[in-house]
Order: C-alpha cells, then sequence, then structure tokens
C-alpha cells in the first residue's frame, strides 16, 4: 500500500497535479539567502523575486542575498574530465556553514539538481549521493534556525540527451516527494517549465530555454519566478507572463527592477568572496563595505523612485 502511495505522489508530480499549500514567508523573515548553481548565480530569478517582495511589501524591508555558485552541487561528484580537467566541480558541504553562520539567513531558498548527476545516463549510487546531499543540506540549514525552501531544478533539454533528461525528472520527482514524506517545503519549477517548453515546441520547433540544454534564458527564469510565487501564495503572479507584467501598477517599477538587478549584480561577488569557496575563475567583486556602500547609494535611488 505504501509503495501504491509512493508511486502515486510520483506520477502526480511527473503532471504536474501535485500543488503544495502556498507558504506565507514568516512575520519575522528579513534576511533571505539564496544557494544554488550558476542558474541561480545569473540571478534574473533572483532579482526578480527582489523587486516583486520589495515593490509588495516595503513596510517588510527585506534583504535578498543570492550566493548560486556555477558547476557546484550537493552530491559532491564530479567528472574526471570538468572544466576541461582544471578543477573539480565545487561541493556545497565545503561552504555551507560559512555561508549559514556569516550571513545568518531567515530564510534560505535552495536549487540544486541540474549539475548533481555530472550529465551522465541514471545511476543508482549517483541518485543516492543526490538524495544524501539533499538531505544533509536540509538538515544543517534547519539547525542553524532557518526554515528552507527547496526548489526543483530547471529542466536540461531533452534535445541535448534524453538520457540526462529522464535523470533530472526522476531527481525531481525524488524532491516533490519530500513535501509528503518529510514535510519539506518543496516547489516545483521543472515540471511546469518541461510542460511549457512542449506547449511551445507545438507552435514554433526551434523554441528553446537555452542553447546549451541547461542554462535557461530570461522565459524560463521567468517561469521559475511564477512558480515560486505562486508557493508563497501571491496570486496576482498568474496572470503575468513576462516580469513587464509583474511591474504593472507599481511607480516606476520598471526603473526599480533595474537598479535591483544592478545592486544584485554587486551584492552576488561581494558576497561569494566574502563567505568563500573554492572555484577558481570567479569575479572577486568589491571588497563587502564597499559593496554595501555603493548598495545603499542604490537604495537611495530605490527609495526616491518609490515615493508616492
Amino acid at each position: 500500500m505504501k509503495r501504491f502511495l509512493l508511486l502515486l505522489i510520483i506520477c502526480l508530480g511527473s503532471q504536474n497535479q501535485c500543488l503544495a499549500q502556498p507558504y506565507a514567508i514568516p512575520t519575522n523573515v528579513k534576511k533571505i539567502v539564496f544557494i544554488g548553481n550558476s542558474i541561480t548565480y545569473a540571478g534574473y530569478y533572483v532579482s526578480c523575486i527582489d523587486a516583486y517582495l520589495r515593490l509588495q511589501y516595503p513596510e517588510r524591508h527585506f534583504e535578498i542575498i543570492n550566493v548560486g555558485l556555477p558547476s557546484e552541487t550537493v552530491s559532491g561528484l564530479s567528472e574526471p574530465d570538468h572544466a576541461r580537467g582544471k578543477f573539480p566541480r565545487p561541493d556545497l558541504h565545503e561552504r555551507l556553514a560559512r555561508i549559514l553562520s556569516k550571513l545568518k539567513p531567515d530564510l534560505v531558498f535552495a536549487c540544486y539538481g541540474m549539475n548533481d548527476g555530472i550529465y551522465l545516463p541514471f545511476d543508482n549510487e549517483r541518485f543516492q549521493k543526490f538524495q544524501e546531499g539533499m538531505q544533509w543540506m536540509h538538515e544543517q540549514v534547519t539547525k542553524s534556525g532557518a526554515p528552507i525552501i527547496h526548489i526543483t531544478t530547471p529542466i536540461y533539454d531533452e534535445r541535448k540527451g534524453n538520457a540526462y533528461a529522464n535523470v533530472l525528472d526522476i531527481y525531481t520527482d525524488w524532491l516533490i516527494s519530500q513535501r509528503y514524506t518529510n514535510n519539506w517545503n518543496v516547489i516545483d519549477v521543472h515540471w511546469p517549465m518541461k510542460k511549457y517548453l512542449e506547449d511551445q515546441r507545438l507552435k514554433d520547433a526551434t523554441f528553446q530555454f537555452a542553447a546549451d540544454g541547461i542554462h535557461p534564458d530570461n522565459v524560463g527564469h521567468f517561469i521559475i519566478v511564477k512558480q515560486i510565487l505562486l508557493n508563497l501564495g501571491e496570486t496576482k503572479a498568474s496572470t503575468a507572463t513576462n516580469m513587464q507584467d509583474l511591474l504593472l501598477g507599481y511607480k516606476n517599477g520598471d526603473s526599480i527592477f533595474h537598479l535591483i538587478e544592478k545592486e544584485q549584480a554587486i551584492k552576488k561577488d561581494a558576497y561569494l568572496t566574502f563567505t568563500g569557496h573554492k572555484r577558481p575563475g570567479m569575479n572577486a567583486g568589491l571588497p563587502l563595505p564597499e559593496a554595501e556602500s555603493q548598495c545603499a547609494d542604490i537604495e537611495k535611488q530605490i527609495q526616491m523612485l518609490a515615493k508616492p
């Protein structure tokens, strides 16, 4: 019977019919930290969430920090020839404790999975490493006192390889199942992205989110934004098809959004360096005090634009 119920959950998840109860951000939450891989580091979906929360809830003074790190996994796995043999994939195990102790987040969003199967066909041992890494991350964040919201991995375009696209389907369904088996807060972006891609290709066979099959463009990022907001109970997002739709009704919304993008670009490199990591080739960014000073100037511009 238990096996039947688990299979039912997974099947429903695969068809994007498992809808989580909306998660209301607790009233004591001010500092929200996003962790993840290059898709999070790219930052567009984080900037969109930042802009929406600030415009919709200016009295709450949210601080959004992006410390996504390209190439990173929670599985601790890496291809022998990753980056042409220059360096192994960074592992969240190496830096999570510093993120939690130095940033002291009130809430963490985590988006992993894309790199965790290291772009190989499904293998039970690799799957177990992913599961163990996710469970470890969940435990470490909750032990710090911060709640964690998991975001399922964006899709890998099956045109770049059916086998790995299937791996991420499996990883996603397992993560969705944690809503029911362990009461985790999980936001699914994977299956909505997959459905959108399939629907668009019925109209235009050349449609794609990502030329490399991995890193989505802003259209793909906005699907992530929309699913996050809907799962936070923000029903306004239900009719939005892009960020411009979401900004309608906010005074100087577009100008404020672009300033927030600028602010996020400054902050993410500074905070990555401040918290520390072992990935070569990253921009060190500004020293944190200087970055915070520049962001304070941007914040003044935002406040001026937002005045009634």
